[in-house]
């Protein structure tokens, strides 16, 4: 457990030691709430990990020459 103080603007500074464990390397957003007397932080989750494995029901149709993809482009309504 270590401490940490709490700014006049209700800020406070997550020391290193939990960033690393938690692995936290760049600034994320978190919930927060209460439970009992204390104050607890969880790290939300990125929301592209709410679209893990929603594609995988999706089968393709027909294969495309990548090198051919112009091929495959409707330019009409441009």
């Amino acid at each position: 457990m270590q401490t940490v103080s709490i700014t006049p603007k209700w800020q406070v500074h997550i020391p290193v030691a939990i960033r690393r464990q938690l692995g936290l390397s760049k600034p994320i957003k978190a919930d927060i709430f209460v439970e009992g007397k204390k104050i607890v932080m969880q790290p939300k989750r990125s929301k592209i990990f709410k679209l893990e494995g929603a594609l995988k029901k999706i089968k393709p149709t027909k294969r495309i020459n990548i090198d051919r993809v112009r091929d495959y482009i409707d330019y009409s309504q441009l």
